[in-house]
């Protein structure tokens, strides 16, 4: 009998990239494989200037990655979920998405309780362009004109850094990074679904490989988690049918209600009215191609409801 494929996982280097990779690398050795990893850094750690949205998404943050899986340097690269882009490049494959994490948004302020607490002319802090039409109905509903949203980008540390300087009174984060480094107390508060809807894959870890390693999508099949995978492959649906990216101020959140997947969109628009289009359907799922056509069908809701992709994409 054969031993497990030796594997090389490509990963960022910033604490919780590394974090995720040596999550899988531990549950990969428990299964008799050695493991080792190769760490690197992305054009989207480099660039910290300028918001995603304006650079190329967050394609730039897996490009280096897969570049290693081409060449061999590499077998494996972990991604979180809601940085791979819709549409992975000829010859890659997602061979296996864990099981989720919390999927919510995470309120992080040293002293306001939520945005109502927020005092006069306060500034809050986030890196994306769907938190920021969240965040935008959220303080018209609370008539706090006066609060401002600015960008907010680098890794997870240098973000909590920046909040604890003073430069913003408040910041959203995503709380399954903030649980998994161990910094669950910093979390004030956390967003419900029906207060910031999350990401498309938010919270969920991807594992890419390339297509022709089947030895790899059968090695890695245990640590698949298949009714996060239903999940987010309805999400990812709906963003890849509205031309999803960086650019795409949109959320997509699936949850079981019993056999039936429920899954709830918004679109906004960064520069325009504060209101957001939602839309949302049910339907029993039990295969990844049902999970996208119910994708596809809120998509097409949110289409038919006004929302459109960015700069005439398809």
């Amino acid at each position: 009998m054969s031993s497990p494929p030796a594997i090389t996982i490509a990963t960022r280097e910033s604490r919780l990239a590394l974090w995720q990779a040596r999550h899988v690398q531990s549950l990969l050795e428990a299964r008799g494989h050695a493991v080792t990893l190769l760490g690197m850094t992305t054009l989207g750690d480099q660039i910290l200037d300028r918001t995603l949205s304006k650079v190329g998404g967050k394609g730039l943050f897996v490009k280096e990655l897969e570049h290693a899986l081409a060449d061999g340097r590499a077998d494996i690269a972990v991604h979180s979920l809601k940085d791979v882009p819709m549409e992975l490049p000829e010859g890659f494959a997602l061979a296996c998405v864990m099981e989720r994490e919390d999927p919510r948004d995470a309120w992080v302020s040293p002293h306001a309780a939520g945005l109502a607490d927020l005092p006069q002319g306060a500034v809050v802090g986030t890196s994306s362009l769907r938190r920021v039409v969240l965040l935008r109905e959220a303080l018209a509903t609370l008539g706090r004109a006066d609060v401002r949203i600015e960008p907010l980008r680098g890794n997870l540390d240098t973000r909590l850094r920046k909040l604890d300087e003073g430069q913003y009174q408040g910041i959203v984060l995503a709380a399954a990074g903030l649980k998994r480094l161990g910094l669950g107390d910093r979390i004030r508060a956390v967003f419900e679904p029906t207060q910031s809807l999350p990401a498309a894959g938010q919270g969920a870890l991807g594992i890419e490989v390339r297509a022709d390693r089947a030895d790899l999508i059968e090695a890695l099949r245990p640590l698949a988690h298949q009714a996060t995978w239903l999940r987010v492959a309805a999400e990812r649906a709906v963003s890849r049918a509205m031309g999803g990216s960086c650019s795409m101020p949109l959320a997509a959140h699936a949850e079981w209600v019993g056999e039936r997947l429920w899954l709830r969109t918004a679109w906004g628009e960064p520069e325009g009215a504060a209101t957001l289009v939602r839309a949302e359907d049910t339907a029993s799922v039990a295969s990844l191609d049902e999970a996208e056509a119910l994708g596809a069908r809120v998509a097409a809701a949110l289409r038919a409801a006004g929302a459109h992709a960015p700069h005439g994409e398809a």
